[in-house]
Order: structure tokens, then sequence, then C-alpha cells
């Protein structure tokens, strides 16, 4: 792929091995994981008015697909990054890019397992766990979101006004990006993993970093999550209070009464209240913040 000297200066650079992309195009549909969608409750958003599809961000080991959505025709969009949750980014994904892009934001949702394996292929959630999620190192998402956002700016949007929104694994990549990205202006984690084990592909999680964040974060959590404890999340606003100034202005939700996944509009943990609620919360956030 050609670049322009300008833009090559604008991608970070990465320390990772060279190796091959096994996901090179993101094709359509839901995840096989997922299946049977419920169809009674998924919504779908037209493309009409938007410049939406498949695009390939330069990285420092080739191109790495990502979907892209955003206004046809409008000028310095403001530039939200969406991550996925452990299923990759399937139609789910590419409907709340739409979402956005028709309130007026340059969406990007890369396919952060690419390297790793896809996940939309993968019937069995453990297999995608063991095989795909947990052999993708977060120094490498981290980049590869870097990567997006110098394609952004590339292509003419708004990276002064940066948000990052992530569900499920991606909520907790939500906190850890707003750790990393001095530019970043906000970050919405819906239900995202605040503790766990270190290791070299994980070496922090967000209650490790709460302290230092760069912006400030609403966490959007489920009071009747099984797999994010209150008691971590109680863990995480102490270490909010005790943090920065991007620390404390952050803030946790919690729906009492809504399960893991209350977003997931195509799946039975959804919780059409809150959800819309927390969507609500979230364009909010983002005003408030600059974005």
């Amino acid at each position: 792929m050609q670049t322009e000297p300008e833009f090559d200066s604008l991608v970070p650079a990465q320390s990772f091995d060279r190796r091959r992309f096994l996901v090179t195009s993101l094709g359509a549909g839901f995840a096989a994981a997922v299946q049977p969608v419920m169809a009674q409750t998924a919504i779908s958003t037209d493309a009409a008015g938007l410049l939406a599809g498949e695009i390939k961000v330069p990285v420092a080991d080739g191109g790495m697909v990502a979907y892209r959505a955003r206004p046809e025709g409008k000028a310095k969009a403001p530039v939200v990054l969406v991550v996925s949750e452990i299923f990759g980014v399937h139609e789910h994904i590419k409907d709340i890019c739409r979402r956005l892009a028709k309130l007026g934001y340059c969406a990007i949702a890369p396919e952060l397992f690419a390297r790793q394996g896809d996940p939309r292929l993968t019937t069995s959630i453990p297999d995608i766990l063991a095989n795909i999620v947990n052999k993708t190192p977060d120094a490498q998402v981290l980049a590869d979101l870097d990567a997006c956002v110098a394609w952004a700016a590339g292509q003419g949007a708004d990276t002064a006004r940066l948000a990052v929104t992530g569900f499920c694994w991606g909520g907790r990549i939500t906190w850890l990006y707003a750790a990393h990205r001095p530019q970043l202006k906000a970050g919405v984690a819906w239900y995202g993993r605040l503790t766990g084990f270190a290791n070299a592909v994980t070496p922090h999680h967000p209650v490790d970093v709460a302290a230092q964040l760069q912006a400030p974060v609403l966490g959007l959590y489920g009071g009747l999550d099984t797999g994010i404890p209150l008691e971590t999340v109680e863990a995480m606003e102490a270490a909010l209070k005790q943090g920065n100034a991007a620390a404390r202005a952050s803030h946790i939700e919690i729906y009492d009464n809504a399960p893991h996944a209350f977003h997931a509009d195509y799946r039975p943990s959804y919780r059409k209240p809150e959800a819309e609620d927390g969507w609500q919360r979230m364009l909010a956030w983002f005003a408030r913040n600059g974005v």
C-alpha cells in the first residue's frame, strides 16, 4: 500500500514481530457464536448519507482491516473509536458505527484480533477466548488504535476531538486506552472487566491504571452482571477517587436490573430501557468533554 510521507509520520511505530494477518476482510452478518440472533430487537441502521464500509489501516506489519462510517461530505468530523466485544467486528459493531455516523461522527471499528484469528467464524465462546482473545496483546491493541487515529487524521477527520467506546472486552480496552492516549477527550466503557491476573499479554487491568487516566471515562455496568462482581466496580470507583483530575472526573453508572451485555440488541441479554439510557449518557458525555 502506497502512502504519503506526511501520513507515514503519523503512523505509530510498533515493535511486534511481523506476522500474517489472518483476517483481511470483515464479511457480512453476525458472529457464529451469537447465533441465533434476536431479530425482533436487533437494530438495523441504513447507510444513507454516509460513507460506510471496510478500510485498511496501515500498521507497521501490514494493513489492518476495519469498518468506517462517517457523514458523507462532512469535513473535520470528530472521531470515535469503537472497540468490539470478543466477537470482533460483526454486524452489531458495524451498526453502532453507522448510528454514530448519523450523529455526525467518524466512527472506526478496527478488527483488533486480525493477527490472532477470526472470532466471527468460531462457534464456541471458550475457543474464542482461549485461542484468540487471550493471545491478543494489550500493547498491540493500543498501538492499532493509535494507527486508526493516524488514519483518520490523514482522511481529514478532526482527531483533536477524539473519543473511544467499547463493549465487554472492548469496555476493558476503553479504560486502558484512556490511560494510554494523551490526546483523548472522552471514553465510554460498556461493562468492561476491571480486574484480572497480570501476564505478558495483559500486564495491566483498568483498576491498575485508573489513577492515571488521560481523559475522563464513563463506565456503564449492570448490577446483575455475574462476570463483573460489584465489589470490583467498587474497587474501581475507589481507585478513580484517588487519581488525577481525569480519574476524578470519571463516573460509573450501575443499572441495578441489567445483566452483562445489556446494550447488545441482537442477544437475549438486551435491556432496551437501560441500553437507550446508556446511549444517551454516552452522547452527553462526549458533548460535555468536547467531542
